[in-house]
């Protein structure tokens, strides 16, 4: 069962791209963008991860901070970071408990052909630990999210 508005977000969202374990509780008093996404370095996960990077200091001066989530390993991350300059982190969500346990792993499909896969997927997370906004793929412009986030988009 997919986590919804009004729910706990887990206390342990799993490691980072140096192997570092992340927590909810790492981000006291900040409001988290916890964003779920299908694969480093493809087009639209990189107009994403850039776009969040690029309104990364005004999200920040309204109390967010970003983490990505993907089933990619630590060192594809390493990697993406440092071909995009992202100054956050990414969970290597590897098990894909995380992604489970949020709803956004299942099956996808593309060109007939069904896939198990991420779901484009964000979570605005309070300062209190409870989901308050839920972004579904639908509805992520991939190219102006964080506009999106900061409710901005035009």
């Amino acid at each position: 069962m997919a986590l919804k508005v009004g729910d706990k977000a887990p206390e342990v969202f799993g490691v980072n791209q140096d192997g570092k374990e992340i927590k909810l509780s790492d981000y006291k008093e900040k409001k988290i963008v916890l964003y779920f996404y299908p694969k480093d370095n493809t087009s639209g996960c990189t107009a994403e991860a850039c776009s969040l990077r690029d309104e990364y200091e005004e999200l920040r001066k309204d109390g967010y901070e970003v983490i990505g989530v993907s089933a990619d390993s630590e060192s594809s991350h390493q990697k993406f970071i440092q071909k995009n300059d992202l100054p956050f982190n990414l969970i290597a969500d590897t098990d894909k408990k995380l992604s489970e346990h949020f709803g956004t792993w299942g099956e996808k499909s593309m060109y007939g052909k069904k896939y198990m896969g991420m779901f484009r997927t964000t979570y605005i997370i309070n300062e209190q630990g409870i989901i308050e906004k839920v972004f579904s793929p639908k509805e992520i412009n991939t190219k102006i999210h964080a506009l999106q986030i900061l409710n901005k988009a035009k």
